[in-house]
């Protein structure tokens, strides 16, 4: 794999963990959005979708924009599958339909010609 591909992996992957960090920060009973922005949880999850951009915008260097920026649409079926198995959240044909087509979208931008 080649560095620059390498680097849009760890970003997308970053960017995945992020959002499960935000969802599991917001989700605790709080009585303001200020109270939220400042749970301990919320601000890893914003730590980690800055470290996302910092891989992703490395990744920007090298790679085209036409290939990268959708490329980070394979973050919602991590995002999907980890909602599954933390939250219990809906996973079913139609899901597994869409992300099959997700997947092999990115897979066919980023295949060698």
């Amino acid at each position: 794999m080649q560095p620059a591909h390498l680097m849009l992996v760890t970003s997308v992957t970053l960017g995945a963990i992020g959002q499960v960090l935000l969802k599991w920060g917001v989700s605790k009973p709080s009585e303001t959005i200020t109270s939220q922005f400042l749970n301990p949880i919320v601000i890893s999850g914003l730590g980690v979708y800055f470290v996302a951009a910092v891989f992703y915008t490395t990744a920007l260097k090298q790679l085209p924009l036409s290939v990268a920026f959708p490329s980070v649409s394979a973050s919602y079926v991590i995002v999907a599958l980890l909602a599954f198995f933390i939250w219990k959240e809906p996973f079913g044909a139609k899901q597994i339909a869409a992300f099959i087509l997700i997947l092999a979208g990115v897979y066919l931008l980023n295949k060698p010609d």
